[in-house]
């Protein structure tokens, strides 16, 4: 038995967070920080700003275990919106009508998914995280660069099927590996479509083995007392004994 066992902290271990649109990962990670007192916060993957759903926030020791969270598989339930195209791929760009969507159906849409299936290599978009030479992509495209060299970068979607269609909205469910750009998804079935296509709604719904049926708001977490919040974390001691569940290198 891990000697960590006996000497963590009632709040080391992982906070499952429902994280609301219109923050940030390292919002929701410095609102808990500042609320507790916890000196080591960090999360397990993060969301767009507009995106809500499961945020694992890892806490005091279970930093350590952040490269297991960061790497676990991911399910997401969103809606893209046909007839636009975007400069981020998303709602939260400059938007731009691109072709009438009247004539494209259901089964053309499923078969794009279809065809997303499986191992694929995708280029990071420009309105991105992602740094090239030290640089985050975003800021390069806010100084006008448009020509930035990017790598693409294997990623394998399990799922990815269409649950409703009403013109010109899709809604959908995708089951992904790490670092799957939804919205670069949304984007290429609109080029494909020949109509365009944006990412309008995205809600990550599971992480892992962990569920956002488990997760918890996080303006109720933010009223809490620190005792009350330990009832919602996953105890670091836990999560080490758990069968398929991270282990310390």
């Amino acid at each position: 038995m891990p000697a960590d066992w006996r000497q963590a902290d009632p709040l080391d271990g992982i906070l499952l967070v429902d994280k609301p649109s219109d923050h940030t990962s390292h919002d929701v990670v410095a609102r808990i920080r500042g609320r507790f007192g916890v000196k080591k916060v960090g999360h397990g993957g993060t969301l767009d700003p507009s995106a809500t759903g499961l945020l694992i926030i890892l806490l005091g020791r279970a930093t350590r275990l952040s490269n297991f969270y960061l790497s676990s598989d991911k399910t997401y339930e969103g809606v893209m919106r046909l007839g636009f195209t975007s400069d981020s791929y998303d709602a939260d760009g400059l938007i731009t009508p691109s072709g009438d969507p009247a004539g494209i159906t259901r089964e053309q849409i499923e078969r794009e998914m279809a065809c997303r299936k499986g191992d694929l290599l995708q280029i990071p978009p420009m309105i991105s995280a992602v740094k090239i030479r030290g640089v985050a992509l975003h800021k390069r495209a806010r100084r006008g660069e448009e020509d930035v060299e990017r790598k693409p970068r294997l990623i394998h979607t399990y799922e990815f099927r269409c649950t409703g269609f009403t013109s010109p909205e899709a809604a959908f469910i995708l089951r992904c590996t790490k670092g799957t750009y939804v919205r670069s998804l949304c984007h290429d079935i609109g080029q494909s479509l020949g109509c365009g296509a944006i990412l309008t709604s995205l809600r990550r719904t599971q992480s892992g083995m962990n569920t956002i049926d488990k997760a918890t708001p996080l303006e109720t977490i933010m009223t809490l007392e620190s005792s009350a919040l330990q009832n919602l974390i996953i105890p670091f001691q836990k999560l080490i004994s758990m069968p398929g569940g991270p282990r310390l290198d």
